[in-house]
């Protein structure tokens, strides 16, 4: 245990008073001690308040007691400043109201702050309170809302965000997008100048605690991006517990052993990981950069990705009228395979169906985005998936692609196996021995977090995950049956060859 020193003991009721003394006589009068993990979060609190950084992240493992010392915290900022205005927001009311009946607590028995508490408690409650300050300010001096209640009007100088990521709204992509659209709105909430600090622990692999962007949901920057960060998970730099004396090396493995890896790195180690098994990982897929190549010699085309030559290509669209962002997505993908049997998905397009002037139709708009598609990466045949919607597309499709004076033929396949072990069939292969390949431009799309959500018989979007299963199960386009552009074709075999014959007809 880390002991105050005999002057700061006795400065802490005569002198300054910093927050670490404050949550060293709390815990004489509670008789606790204080562990270094307290007094380095109690350092750290204290010195970004001096050097006025005013947005924090605190990610602590759980039961470290985080809560406990924000509200410690927060009781210390009203000793100094009595006409601070708090605001806790939590996923729920109630979280948010622990919060408050812990710095109510706080006032009411630490030896340096009943002088807050005010003559009448009219405004004592477990959600608000108000301590005796001098200026008549309309907002409570703390106040305790879920990140669902309006707070329209309120104004807060400190906002604390604890535990505002919970399991319950961040199971989905819909929940996790509302929380982020939630939180965003507290910056008209905070006062100019004041403060945000966010403490919690990461419940999805995309949390809002992640320290990188995740281009696959749309991300160029972290969702805390500039926050100063402290981490502390329950391994310090050496190993060892970062609490021993309430966390031993068998504690924390008979933990690891009940919750199970994935929730231990995520609650103990701090890492934001899915909390599922991740069927199709897509930390299996090989990410590159280069664009396709295409040269002529001889009267033969070769296609390249990065030097390599390309020997066969498809193109699968799994069509529906739907919206990427809603409902059964429209997908087309197209995917190389090279001289080794390397696969190679350049490209997915999740499209949507906007005609181009009152005489167009939907239907038309969208065979026109897939056909410029196709021209544009040289591919020479579609396959369109026929089932229900996708029945009368080929044909338009067709007129389509001769609108655009494009060499690419259009197959019809019906699908007649499960979708979920179409997925598992084509993609257990390819991710198994490394061979799937993906565009930088793929992880900017919704495809990899479906690769990371999808489970057999889970309901999960699986719209881009059906088209590139399309693409690697069907067989690849490597003879020259189609018509190309300029009487010339990249594929391998492809070239028409004239043969010398002795006989007459």
């Amino acid at each position: 245990m880390r002991r105050i020193p005999a002057a700061d003991r006795a400065a802490s009721l005569t002198g300054p008073h910093t927050f670490r003394q404050f949550v060293w006589l709390w815990n004489v009068v509670q008789r606790l001690q204080t562990p270094e993990l307290h007094a380095q979060i109690a350092r750290w609190l204290e010195d970004c308040w001096d050097r006025r950084r005013t947005r924090l992240l605190l990610m602590v493992f759980r039961n470290a007691g985080k809560s406990t010392l924000v509200g410690l915290f927060c009781a210390w900022l009203l000793m100094r400043n009595p006409d601070l205005r708090l605001l806790v927001v939590s996923a729920e009311h109630s979280l948010a109201t622990r919060m408050t009946r812990n710095i109510r607590r706080i006032i009411e028995r630490h030896p340096m702050v009943k002088k807050l508490l005010p003559g009448r408690l009219t405004s004592w409650a477990a959600d608000h309170l108000t301590v005796d300050r001098g200026r008549d300010l309309r907002d409570p001096s703390v106040m305790a809302r879920g990140i669902g209640a309006n707070i329209t009007g309120s104004r807060a100088d400190v906002i604390i965000c604890d535990d505002v990521e919970v399991p319950r709204n961040s199971d989905t992509p819909g929940k996790r997008a509302e929380l982020r659209e939630r939180l965003a709105e507290l910056s008209f909430v905070l006062s100019p100048g004041g403060t945000m600090l966010y403490i919690g622990t990461p419940h999805h692999y995309h949390s809002i605690y992640a320290d990188r962007p995740l281009p696959e949901y749309g991300e160029e920057r972290p969702f805390l991006d500039g926050f100063e960060r402290l981490v502390l998970p329950i391994f310090d730099e050496r190993g060892a517990s970062r609490w021993p004396e309430r966390f031993s090396l068998e504690d924390i493995e008979r933990i690891r052993s009940e919750v199970g890896p994935a929730r231990f790195r995520s609650q103990m180690l701090l890492q934001p990981t899915p909390l599922h098994e991740v069927r199709l990982d897509p930390d299996r897929l090989r990410p590159y950069e280069e664009e396709i190549e295409v040269t002529e010699a001889n009267r033969t085309l070769v296609l390249r990705i990065g030097g390599r030559r390309m020997v066969s290509a498809s193109c699968w669209w799994d069509p529906a009228m739907g919206r990427p962002d809603g409902g059964d997505a429209s997908v087309v993908a197209a995917l190389f395979v090279d001289e080794e049997g390397h696969f190679y998905l350049h490209d997915i397009a999740y499209l949507e169906a906007r005609p181009e002037g009152p005489e167009d139709d939907e239907a038309s708009a969208m065979c026109r985005q897939v056909a410029r598609f196709a021209a544009a990466l040289e591919i020479p045949c579609i396959t369109v998936e026929t089932n229900g919607l996708g029945k009368f597309l080929p044909t338009l499709l067709r007129r389509e692609i001769g609108r655009a004076r494009a060499a690419i033929s259009v197959r019809e396949h019906v699908s007649s196996i499960a979708k979920d072990r179409r997925i598992l069939d084509a993609f257990d292969p390819v991710l198994a021995a490394r061979r799937l390949h993906a565009h930088r431009r793929v992880w900017r799309t919704p495809f990899v977090s479906e690769m990371r959500e999808w489970r057999p018989g889970a309901d999960c979007r699986d719209d881009g995950l059906d088209a590139v299963a399309g693409c690697l199960a069907s067989e690849p386009v490597r003879l020259g049956t189609f018509p190309v552009r300029r009487g010339l074709d990249w594929r391998p075999g492809s070239r028409p060859q004239r043969a010398r014959t002795d006989f007459r007809l």
